[in-house]
């Protein structure tokens, strides 16, 4: 379907079964699936997605050439993995063309880790393992020199779609540890600190009211453009353990400095756009908030063509077209949004069944490639495996 005064688009399908092939997460917050070159797309390739990996089941990480007709190479296998997020893969932003990020565990330990690898030397160059804390990568700073990470264990304990089951968990039974929480990475000398412990996000909800505040953990750790500020959600009571459900979302310097809640409260996954303002959705509507003011100060088109704002929208890397994915009975559709002149377009939908909610969930997950022209995106097909698919634009 297309708006007025639009442009033209069609859809293709790159990767088929009997295995599945996937990115995960979304593309926001510099998140690309596509190499430096544009040549090359990461995915994971799985052989089953009706259950929660166990802690011993790999996915394989593959590069998908697109220049010898999408042909698919695997370079690694991981056991840090989910279905709805994958392994958090990123594209290093110093190395673009030869290194990425991926999430691992060690399966004697469990615990998690960081790899970084290149595909000219086709070997990992670097772990990030340490002694006292297993962590995973969460966010890289889009500018590149850091990355962030997350107990992936203990989301998996109180929510499992987000985290890795299993894995090894120095937080088990205790509600708010001073010794977890968010971390940031120096990417070429590995060295870790600590910037926001759950025990001073926990203090920072009792100062601003929250009554009782029950075991935390974290969602979405995402680095502006400029690399000056980090957005993420500190949540709670979203297992079966007692107390009030909390989705508060923070803001703060990379340094940990200036942590902040903020008051307003915009759903789906939210975007970074220009400075210190974030896309989000809020009452149907696909809006811009500014973080420092506090204040919506802006919207993205018409409800009537995003239709689903609450679902997963990623900025092309010059800021001029937005892609928004969203879930109507059971199928997925994706709005492809010109800012420049407001043309638009909607795919058909595809079909989600039966992932379309709990541990096992299919998300819209869409991204751009380097250059804005394509947009890449999974969806189950008829053979029923999940595969990826990319949105050609014609403008």
């Amino acid at each position: 379907m297309a708006g007025q005064d639009t442009f033209g688009y069609e859809i293709e399908q790159i990767t088929f079964g009997p295995n599945n092939h996937f990115f995960g997460y979304i593309g926001h917050a510099g998140t690309v699936a596509w190499n430096g070159t544009n040549r090359y797309i990461l995915a994971l390739r799985t052989t089953f997605q009706d259950h929660m990996p166990e802690p011993g089941e790999t996915a394989d990480v593959v590069l998908i050439d697109t220049q010898t007709n999408h042909a698919v190479e695997r370079v690694d296998q991981t056991c840090g993995w989910n279905p709805q997020q994958g392994t958090m893969f990123y594209w290093n932003p110093t190395s673009a063309n030869t290194q990425f990020f991926f999430n691992d565990r060690d399966p004697e330990t469990g615990k998690v880790f960081t790899v970084l690898y290149d595909i000219e030397q086709k070997k990992r160059i670097q772990e990030y393992r340490y002694d006292d804390v297993a962590f995973g990568n969460s966010g890289v700073a889009q500018n590149g020199g850091w990355f962030l990470g997350i107990n992936y264990a203990r989301m998996a304990r109180l929510r499992l779609v987000t985290g890795y089951q299993g894995a090894h968990d120095w937080t088990e039974g205790v509600a708010h540890p001073e010794d977890d929480g968010i971390f940031r990475v120096h990417i070429e000398s590995g060295d870790k600190e600590l910037i926001a412990s759950f025990a001073q996000i926990r203090d920072a909800l009792i100062a601003e009211g929250q009554p009782e505040i029950s075991a935390l953990f974290i969602n979405h750790t995402l680095w502006n453009r400029d690399g000056d500020r980090i957005y993420f959600y500190a949540r709670g009571g979203w297992d079966q353990n007692p107390g009030p459900k909390i989705n508060n979302p923070f803001t703060m310097n990379p340094d940990g400095g200036d942590l902040t809640e903020q008051k307003i409260f915009v759903g789906g996954h939210p975007e970074w756009e220009k400075g210190h303002r974030m896309l989000g959705s809020q009452a149907d509507k696909l809006v811009i908030l500014d973080t420092d003011k506090q204040e919506i100060v802006g919207q993205i088109a018409d409800p009537t063509i995003i239709e689903g704002p609450g679902g997963d929208s990623a900025l092309s890397p010059d800021g001029d077209w937005i892609v928004t994915g969203y879930g109507k009975d059971g199928h997925n559709m994706w709005v492809v949004y010109r800012r420049t002149d407001s043309a638009w377009i909607r795919t058909p939908p595809y079909d989600q069944r039966p992932y379309v909610s709990g541990e096992l969930r299919s998300d819209p997950a869409p991204l751009w490639n380097r250059d804005g022209t394509k947009v890449l995106f999974p969806s189950l097909t008829s053979d029923g495996s999940r595969q990826l698919h990319i949105i050609h634009l014609k403008i």
